[in-house]
């Protein structure tokens, strides 16, 4: 039950910070805030997940996981500020993800 509702959590916290990242471009002062909040969500979500095997490259993955969620919260700190300094952070939370989904299919499907 707590995965199932970890993964809903983590696809609606996605979900509303492309549509708040996109929104930025036309309303620069509420969607910082919605993007905040999904940044949260998908933070909670990683943190929450635990793999409880013994592969090691599964378990660093897991461990990268966590810190694109941080890197969520960070880009949504520096969306406040009136410079572009989230995007970086953005594009790296969202190549870890990319990345870590990618390898942790594979190396399940073993």
């Amino acid at each position: 039950m707590k995965e199932k509702l970890n993964s809903y959590m983590f696809r609606v916290s996605a979900i509303v910070i492309l549509i708040s990242t996109v929104a930025y471009l036309f309303e620069k002062n509420i969607s910082p805030y919605f993007f905040a909040v999904a940044a949260a969500g998908i933070a909670v979500s990683k943190l929450n997940q635990q793999y409880n095997g013994n592969n090691l490259r599964i378990k660093r993955l897991f461990r990268l996981q966590k810190m694109a969620g941080i890197l969520y919260v960070g880009a949504s700190y520096f969306m406040f500020k009136p410079h572009n300094q989230w995007i970086p952070l953005l594009l790296c939370a969202a190549a870890l993800e990319l990345y870590t989904n990618t390898i942790i299919s594979k190396e399940l499907n073993k």
